[in-house]
């Protein structure tokens, strides 16, 4: 199983000649196979990935949205989970905001308290749906890519990649099928292109592999389905009849 892209670092040691009695600098980079422990030392960094904070999170998302490649090369980065958390959260709770705001969500009123409760179940999609929606599709994921893909990077990266590309996410709040359909279906692109770039491998297969876990994610999710029924009028029963 593959553990991400190494990272070299490069690190400037003197080595005496042993013809002149001065020193002389040498820089040396090497793959790992090669490496002079007393010259060049070579480690894997597990806690790449993107920068913290806010700035960070809104240069991401809109990276990911004009430069996927780009992003799933450089953001990602074995064991580097936190920043990803931190992007869903945040795209799940602009959506749901934003239907708040439209007056479209439809969530239960605790104790005669509405503000209240909508703040509470903001909370718990932002915190806990969000979160343990992405790791049951990052399983989910994993198992698709045992079966298609023998050589792959780690569950890590595949939880990272799946959160990067609900970027899109943000739009689905908006009470427009057209614009929550297109949301669902660039959403389902990037994540064909996340693991593409993630697990090295071509931009079909990851179609293949990637197509249970994006129906899941944004055409349930992120309501993609239901926008797809209101702007075409096909239903699951008309599927049905025709299958």
């Amino acid at each position: 199983m593959k553990s991400g892209r190494p990272r070299y670092q490069i690190r400037r040691a003197t080595v005496s000649s042993p013809v002149a009695p001065t020193a002389r600098d040498v820089t040396t980079v090497m793959s790992a196979s090669d490496v002079d422990a007393s010259v060049t030392q070579w480690v894997e960094n597990p806690t790449g990935g993107r920068d913290r904070g806010p700035v960070a999170l809104v240069r991401a998302w809109g990276e990911v949205l004009v430069r996927p490649r780009r992003l799933f090369q450089s953001a990602v980065a074995p064991g580097d989970q936190a920043p990803g958390l931190a992007f869903v959260a945040a795209v799940v709770f602009v959506e749901e905001a934003s239907r708040v705001a439209f007056g479209v969500a439809a969530y239960p009123t605790l104790g005669n308290q509405p503000a209240v409760s909508t703040v509470f179940w903001l909370a718990v999609a932002t915190v806990l749906v969000a979160p343990a929606t992405l790791h049951l599709t990052a399983a989910l994921q994993t198992l698709v890519l045992r079966t298609l893909v023998a050589d792959r990077a780690g569950i890590s990266e595949t939880v990272q990649a799946i959160a990067y590309a609900a970027a899109p996410g943000v739009f689905a709040g908006v009470p427009v099928p057209e614009i929550r359909l297109l949301a669902a279906a660039y959403g389902s692109v990037l994540l064909a292109i996340g693991m593409s770039e993630v697990h090295e491998i071509s931009l079909s297969r990851a179609a293949a592999v990637v197509a249970l876990p994006a129906a899941l994610v944004f055409g349930y999710g992120f309501r993609g389905f239901a926008a797809f029924s209101a702007v075409t009028g096909v239903t699951w029963a008309d599927v049905a009849g025709v299958v």
